[in-house]
């Protein structure tokens, strides 16, 4: 079977969600998706604080978003954090790496929307 990596940029209150549904809806999205999808790392400036219903030591947790925008076996990038910068940086960087990019961030895409959107064209 197929498997599509996901990478997350944050993890918190919404990142947090999108775990727990990947993990309690796997093999529901499994079969819709017709293939797996995993999370295979999460970058987070916070690494002790508790999120409800997640056990950290299980995730692939890091510090360091260089690890979810370097990883050349990531297809799909999540940005949760929010903010412009350096969501907007790590945005730029996942697409110039040919990274899939999904983001909730109206923030960002009302300030940066255009080179955003044709940062993600030139990388198709």
């Amino acid at each position: 079977m197929n498997e599509i990596k996901i990478g997350l940029l944050g993890l918190g209150t919404v990142g947090a969600g999108v775990v727990r549904i990947l993990q309690s809806h796997g093999a529901e999205l499994t079969e819709r998706a017709g293939c797996r999808l995993t999370v295979t790392a999460i970058a987070d400036l916070d690494l002790v604080r508790a999120r409800e219903g997640l056990d950290l030591k299980r995730l692939p947790l890091s510090a360091d978003a260089g690890r979810v925008l370097d990883d050349p076996s990531i297809h799909v990038v999540i940005e949760l954090m929010g903010g412009l910068e350096p969501a907007r940086t790590f945005i730029l960087r996942a697409l110039a790496a040919g990274k899939h990019v999904v983001t909730a961030n109206k923030a960002l895409l009302a300030h940066h929307g255009p080179e955003l959107f044709e940062e993600a064209r030139r990388n198709r």
